[in-house]
């Protein structure tokens, strides 16, 4: 299986998409955001946090592809935000190691 920043690094998205949220990094802010979109009684550490971030992904990057009238690409940015921010959150941890 491959790890975290396997994963992260070949993620192809149209630039669009990354710029967007990498415009949006800046002001996550990770209670409200993985709050709203992985709702549970406690939020996850970051590592599961971005597994499920990046199954959500997924699926919205399916939609986009497929041209689903339910695809939002203001909920597909929100969770590249979300991975984003908590890739850098590992990336931090794993250095202060």
């Amino acid at each position: 299986m491959q790890d975290i920043y396997t994963m992260l690094s070949t993620l192809r998205r149209p630039r669009l998409l990354i710029s967007a949220a990498r415009h949006g990094l800046a002001q996550y802010d990770r209670n409200r955001a993985l709050g709203r979109l992985l709702p549970h009684a406690a939020l996850p550490s970051p590592g599961p946090a971005a597994l499920k971030l990046m199954e959500l992904e997924a699926m919205h990057d399916s939609a986009r592809r497929e041209h689903s009238g339910s695809y939002s690409v203001a909920r597909h940015v929100e969770v590249l935000i979300a991975l984003m921010g908590e890739a850098r959150l590992l990336q931090d941890r794993a250095q202060a190691l």
